[in-house]
């Protein structure tokens, strides 16, 4: 269980109200009383990230936001996250999303109906995707919460989903998983979910969804066997980054596996 200290609480805070200001570490950490590398050291063991790299993935959420809820050019969005070169922000956006900018925005437009692709599917089925060879990674999928959909879990080499995971797989139902064949490594285990009643928006911006995020890195060796027991979904927690990859490009790479085989 990690330790949650008030001070950080409060700078995650500031962050998410000064999202649009110039946030420097120095203005941060001077906000909760830290110096700034007893404060860096800190928000790393709460978020499992540095402030830094927590403040950037934020903007570009922040910029999703903006690209579904205004009529903001590409180039305007950027500037409105802190990037002056719009090259530079397309780049980084595609790098964390898994497209462009412009291609996020027309998601909206089959989103709802990817979902409705999954429903017509068995009930319990899993889809994986395992690449490499040697080891495996299990555990089983519990919700305090009711819940009916898709659950999305992943294997990443960060630990913030800002990238597709190294080992996906899409649960419809809750229950053992496991991912097989994974190559020896160091990875995170994380996942995220999608209601049978979400819309397009709120699939694209999965601000409120049952998730998890282990903290711990999970080590993987040549032919090991790794459980991680018994993984819970929960609601959204103030020291979550957000989930920044494409809900619909991972929808779509599945779908995309069934309709060739």
């Amino acid at each position: 269980m990690i330790e949650k200290k008030p001070e950080i609480d409060a700078a995650i805070v500031y962050i998410h109200n000064n999202i649009y200001e110039p946030i420097s570490l120095s203005k941060l950490s001077k906000h909760v009383g830290y110096s700034p590398y007893h404060f860096i050291r800190l928000f790393k063991a709460q978020t499992g990230l540095s402030p830094r790299y927590f403040i950037s993935s934020l903007r570009i959420q922040k910029a999703k936001e903006l690209l579904l809820h205004t009529h903001l050019t590409i180039r305007d969005v950027a500037q409105q996250v802190g990037h002056e070169s719009l090259g530079t922000f397309t780049t980084r956006f595609a790098e964390k999303v898994g497209v462009t900018p412009s291609n996020f925005r027309i998601q909206e437009t089959f989103a709802q109906s990817q979902l409705r692709s999954f429903l017509e599917l068995p009930q319990g089925e899993i889809l994986e995707a395992s690449l490499g060879n040697g080891a495996s990674v299990a555990g089983s999928l519990h919700s305090d919460i009711p819940f009916e959909g898709i659950v999305l879990i992943g294997l990443f080499h960060k630990p913030i989903p800002d990238s597709l995971p190294q080992y996906g797989m899409i649960r419809l139902s809750l229950g053992d998983f496991r991912f097989s064949n994974v190559t020896p490594g160091t990875y995170y285990l994380m996942a995220t979910t999608v209601s049978w009643k979400m819309n397009a928006v709120d699939i694209m911006l999965p601000n409120a969804t049952l998730r998890t995020r282990h903290h711990d890195p999970i080590f993987v060796g040549a032919g090991q066997e790794v459980s991680r027991g018994q993984v819970t979904l929960y609601p959204p927690d103030l020291n979550d980054p957000p989930i920044l990859i494409s809900l619909p490009l991972l929808m779509n790479q599945f779908l995309s596996r069934i309709y060739r085989t």
